[in-house]
């Protein structure tokens, strides 16, 4: 499917782009770190998990026309996380999802990532209402998603525990 929004993003920092093979690499570091993929997928992953996972981000990209973007620094050019947009077949609603390796977490760079990708949404899928659904216990994830002006939504049983929807104006 031919792309429905743009396959590239800049912010002032970052690119946010497709993903190439190689990003798996850096996007280890999100993926190995148990406390960071304690509410996301809820385990570290190993590298071919990793990989994989990659290779769905890049396969949403193909059946949707969006999906999750590589959260790339411009300074030293490495692969922080992901941030974009993510509906996969057992999700409620299209949202905005993000993740990055802890090493970035709390500089900005997540709020910065998904404030692209919601000015995207906006102008790319006007008719579609965005949400981030969050496991309870994200607090983090949570405050992210007010500092962007999602709303709370409502709460709903979602794969074994408890996520918050969180609407995005």
């Amino acid at each position: 499917m031919k792309p429905i929004v743009p396959t590239q993003l800049e912010t002032e920092r970052l690119i946010l782009r497709q993903f190439k093979e190689e990003d798996w690499i850096d996007l280890h570091a999100y993926y190995s770190d148990e406390a960071a993929t304690k509410y996301t997928v809820g385990k570290a992953f190993t590298e071919g998990e990793t990989w994989r996972a990659m290779a769905g981000m890049i396969g949403h990209w193909q059946i949707r026309g969006f999906g999750p973007y590589a959260v790339e620094e411009k300074n030293s050019g490495k692969v922080l996380g992901t941030v974009g947009f993510w509906y996969p077949n057992d999700w409620p609603s299209p949202e905005i999802k993000w993740g990055l390796a802890p090493a970035f977490q709390g500089k900005g760079f997540a709020s910065e990532a998904a404030r692209a990708v919601q000015a995207a949404g906006k102008q790319f899928l006007p008719d579609i209402s965005l949400i981030s659904l969050i496991h309870q216990g994200n607090l983090a994830s949570i405050r992210l998603a007010q500092a962007l002006g999602a709303t709370f939504e409502k709460e709903m049983e979602f794969k074994g525990s408890i996520g918050h929807v969180y609407r995005h104006p």
